[in-house]
């Protein structure tokens, strides 16, 4: 038992050891990256032992230019699918039904001995 405890330790050191390296070789890269103006910019400071992607920034412009692009293709579509001539039906839409009181009475009659037939039946099984 002791001899796991202790092989447990040392791969904890070892652990705690390999995340310092990440952590330096990860501030490394950003500050070459900022040198170089290559990349994109990433957090630093990140909680060790994270599996989550790293983060990506879009520029306000990058982001003007994907809606405007997005607008012209709707645009295309939407000019595409235009009918020639809209013609008006003279005729109105259909009238709605309503459910009389008696009717729902009836129905919510039905469901309640519905409801005390299914629980007669799991008192029977249980």
């Amino acid at each position: 038992m002791g001899n796991l405890h202790k092989a447990l330790q040392e791969l904890r050191a070892e652990r705690k050891q390999a995340q310092l390296q990440v952590e330096k070789l990860d501030k490394a890269i950003s500050v070459i990256e900022s040198l170089n103006g290559t990349g994109t910019p990433q957090k630093v400071n990140q909680p060790t032992g994270t599996t989550a992607a790293p983060t990506r920034f879009m520029s306000k412009a990058s982001r003007l230019k994907i809606a405007a692009a997005q607008r012209a293709r709707w645009a295309n579509i939407r000019k595409e699918s235009e009918p020639v001539a809209v013609t008006k039906t003279t005729t109105s839409a259909p009238v709605k039904h309503t459910m009389s009181l008696a009717a729902r009475r009836k129905i919510a009659a039905f469901q309640r001995a519905r409801w005390a037939r299914i629980k007669a039946q799991q008192k029977k099984a249980a």
